[in-house]
Formats: C-alpha cells, sequence, structure tokens
C-alpha cells in the first residue's frame, strides 16, 4: 500500500501546479479513470453478453417447451445453447468484480492513519475545504450541511443524484423495450427473488448515494467519478 500511496503523492506533485491543494482529489479522478480504461473491453464484452442473451431468449424458450418435463436435459441444452452461441451468463458481472480492488485499495489508504509506520501524508490533502480521509460526518460536525466541507458534498450528492435519475429512466426504457420475460430456473419454475429483483433494478443507482456519505472522501470521489464514467459508458454501449 506504500507503494501506491508514492504513486498517489508523485501524481498529485504533478497536478499541483493545475489543481493546487485539490491536486491529491485530481490524482484520484484520474487513477479512476485509468482504472476505467483497463476495464472497458470487459464493459464491451458484457454488453455484447447482454445483446447475445436477449437474443437468445426466444430459442430458451423453444427448449423449455421441448423438454419442459425433463428439467436435467432442459438445463443441459441451456448450457449448451449458451457454449454454441460462446455467450457467458457472467460477463455482465466482470467489470464491476474488477473494480473493487481498486477501491478497496483506495478506501484503506485514506482510512489508515499510518503507512508504513509513517503518518500518512495523504490525510493532509483536501478537496476544496474538505480532507479526502474524512466522511460526510465529519463535514456534518464540522459547519453543517452548508458549511465549506459540507457544501463539497452537497455537490457529490447532487451529481450522484443526476446520475442516478439518468440511470433509473434507462433503466426502465431498457426494461420496457425489452420486455423480457423473468427468467426461469432448469425445472421451469420461477427463479426466486427475480420478479422482486426486476423491480428494484431501477432504483440500484441511487444506493450509490449511502456508499458515498459513509465512505473517506477520497473512495467517495472513486465511487462518484467511476459512477459517472458508467452511466455515459452504458448508454453509449447499450444505445
Amino acid at each position: 500500500m506504500s507503494v501506491f500511496a508514492n504513486l498517489v503523492e508523485q501524481l498529485a506533485q504533478l497536478l499541483e501546479p493545475l489543481f493546487h491543494a485539490s491536486a491529491a482529489a485530481a490524482a484520484i479522478v484520474l487513477f479512476t479513470a485509468f482504472v476505467r480504461l483497463l476495464v472497458h473491453p470487459l464493459s464491451r464484452a458484457a454488453a455484447r453478453g447482454q445483446k447475445a442473451r436477449t437474443e437468445l431468449q426466444p430459442k430458451i424458450a423453444e427448449l423449455r417447451k421441448k423438454h419442459g418435463k425433463n428439467p436435467e436435459r432442459l438445463q443441459r441444452a441451456v448450457l449448451d445453447l449458451h457454449a454454441e452461441e460462446k455467450v457467458s451468463p457472467l460477463a455482465g458481472c466482470m467489470p464491476g468484480l474488477f473494480q473493487l480492488p481498486a477501491f478497496f485499495l483506495l478506501y484503506h489508504l485514506f482510512s489508515n492513519p499510518t503507512i508504513g509506520g509513517e503518518a500518512n501524508a495523504l490525510l493532509s490533502h483536501e478537496l476544496l475545504a474538505a480532507p479526502l480521509g474524512h466522511r460526510w460526518a465529519d463535514a456534518l460536525a464540522d459547519g453543517g450541511v452548508f458549511g465549506a466541507a459540507g457544501l463539497v458534498y452537497v455537490g457529490l450528492f447532487a451529481l450522484v443524484a443526476a446520475v442516478a435519475v439518468f440511470n433509473y429512466r434507462r433503466t426502465k426504457r431498457m426494461m420496457a423495450a425489452n420486455a423480457a420475460p423473468v427468467p426461469m430456473a432448469a425445472d421451469g419454475e420461477q427463479v426466486p427473488g427475480m420478479g422482486a429483483m426486476r423491480k428494484v433494478m431501477p432504483f440500484m443507482s441511487f444506493f450509490t448515494l449511502i456508499t458515498v456519505a459513509v465512505v473517506p472522501l477520497a473512495a467517495a470521489l472513486y465511487v462518484v467519478t467511476s459512477t459517472t464514467w458508467s452511466a455515459v459508458e452504458r448508454a453509449a454501449l447499450y444505445r
């Protein structure tokens, strides 16, 4: 972790002439963009996989009619169909899974008072008036919602809320356009909880507001940047 801390410090020094006291925050945004660029091929693969799975729904429906009374044969037929079409049901999970290490690295980096036995110098950096190692509760205790640090969070919450509304509307349009049936298990029964999950899915982006409120500001910056990137990326890939 000390190696990563040094990289953030060096990048912040390079950005200091442009961003001054917020250079470390700018470094985190650039780091997030770099991670998203690395993950972009997986995101493209996930988009292709989603489109392919949607196109397979009529064929899967035919298999259910044909093998509905034989769950084991139906399961094999569905798996064979996915293998034949080279469609992975897990492709959509890969971009998110590959980003988790970067998020947790930032979380721990800005949560620890010491790194390698020395004081964590990164905690002295700020985004405008809000320390990168503090949380929203700290901002509320130091000036309230409309204090100097609180206003930074107001801006972040406004951005996250705008992205969440954008994602909500796009998800609702996609679900209405696809009008795909609720996924079924191999035995032909409805997968437990999937109906409720599809109802909740459009609201998932709003949970980012909770994440931003409880994690250190540095990790919140990663979440906000990544969420905004994801919204633009998905709008382009799934259009």
